[in-house]
């Protein structure tokens, strides 16, 4: 089997620094360098698209522009590009949720995946009128994702659970094709959600022992359902012509990191309910020492943003040999991001995607003649240099 690759739609905002939100945390100002509008994130689903990305994540929550109006809008600005829709089933029925996907199939080609985010923070599951504790909300996204499938099946649907009832509930028109539904989440809950009904399940970017673990906690739980399952990874990735010059950016972000926002976001990120989040804080421990945690693994974005807190950091060819490692243990996707998002992906598409060709572990989706394909050095930059110490 191929990678596939995903990039990312910084709906919160972009910047050449770290853009901090996520799990109960606010925006840092540097989300308002290059705000999130339809022309900028169209730019970059372009440029994903161009260089041979297969779709782009979106995130959801307060803090940032709501997934669905956003990818309806930029989708419009691409022809091949998927949209990995992220959206919590507490929020709307799922008989709506069904038809939306629906609909959304039809007006973008069959180019809708759906990121299922149960949420992990009460206080801000309250702020939208969700009062279940965590584990509740989990037991609601089975019966939401229960109901919804067999909606995409065409079936008319008479459902009465603990948290969710319909009757008579049928789509005119189903979607074709059915999205695929991403899902992540380390507790015993998320498991049993993700063995159900997961298409793909998905882990944040811990150290590869790490990984190997909850793949094969998932795959498990998954067998015993009588299913298979897809693995993806979401991971930051910085990739330079030379190691020095990656650790250059990495040292560059990090002493960007101001001191009293550090232990701001530590604070608030330390009253985090999720535990796919606690284990990304145990990875730096809320300090600047050590950051490198795995070889080219860097837990250093995860100081000022909550989810996702690990890079991929290094020269194109490490990058891709660590890429390969992950693969080897059962990696089959990666949604990838970078600061800015714009000049990154082209970084990681003009630089490592081409030597994963050569290793036989990617293709082009466009096919061998599709743009992207040849690397393209770039100008040398200020923050290449100096080389790190």
């Amino acid at each position: 089997m191929t990678l596939t690759f995903h990039w990312f739609l910084p709906t919160n905002g972009d910047s050449r620094h770290v853009v901090g939100g996520g799990h109960g945390t606010p925006v840092t100002a540097a989300g308002g360098d290059r705000p999130p509008t339809v022309r900028y994130l169209a730019q970059i689903a372009r440029a994903a698209e161009d260089l041979g990305f297969e779709g782009v994540l979106t995130p959801t929550g307060a803090w940032c522009e709501d997934a669905w109006l956003t990818t309806a809008m930029v989708s419009q600005h691409t022809e091949r590009l998927k949209f990995l829709v992220a959206f919590r089933p507490g929020f709307i029925s799922p008989t709506l949720a069904a038809q939306m996907a629906s609909t959304y199939q039809r007006q973008t080609g069959g180019r809708l995946l759906l990121n299922v985010v149960t949420g992990g923070e009460s206080h801000e599951q309250r702020a939208y009128g969700d009062f279940l504790d965590k584990d509740a909300r989990y037991a609601r996204t089975g019966e939401f994702l229960e109901i919804v499938r067999d909606l995409w099946d065409g079936r008319t649907v008479n459902s009465k659970g603990e948290h969710l009832t319909v009757e008579d509930a049928r789509l005119t028109r189903v979607p074709d094709p059915v999205p695929e539904v991403y899902f992540g989440g380390s507790s015993p809950a998320a498991g049993v959600v993700a063995a159900r009904h997961a298409d793909v399940y998905l882990t944040w970017g811990e150290p590869p022992a790490q990984v190997a673990e909850k793949i094969a906690w998932i795959r498990g739980l998954a067998e015993r359902e009588g299913r298979a399952l897809r693995f993806g990874i979401r991971l930051h990735v910085i990739a330079r012509d030379t190691s020095e010059r990656a650790w250059a950016v990495a040292d560059r972000l990090l002493a960007g990191f101001d001191p009293a926002t550090v232990r701001s976001v530590q604070e608030g990120l330390a009253r985090s309910e999720s535990d796919g989040q606690k284990r990304m804080l145990a990875l730096h421990g809320g300090g600047r020492d050590g950051l490198e945690i795995h070889p080219n693994l860097w837990a250093g974005i995860g100081l000022v943003r909550g989810g996702a807190g690990t890079a991929l950091v290094g020269s194109h060819e490490e990058i891709a040999e660590r890429i390969e490692e992950y693969h080897r243990l059962g990696i089959d996707e990666f949604i990838l991001s970078g600061y800015p998002h714009l000049e990154e992906a082209y970084w990681f598409g003009e630089g490592v995607l081409p030597r994963l060709a050569a290793r036989g572990l990617w293709g082009h989706p466009d096919g061998p003649a599709g743009p992207g394909t040849a690397q393209v050095p770039f100008a040398k930059t200020p923050e290449e240099a100096p080389a790190r110490a």
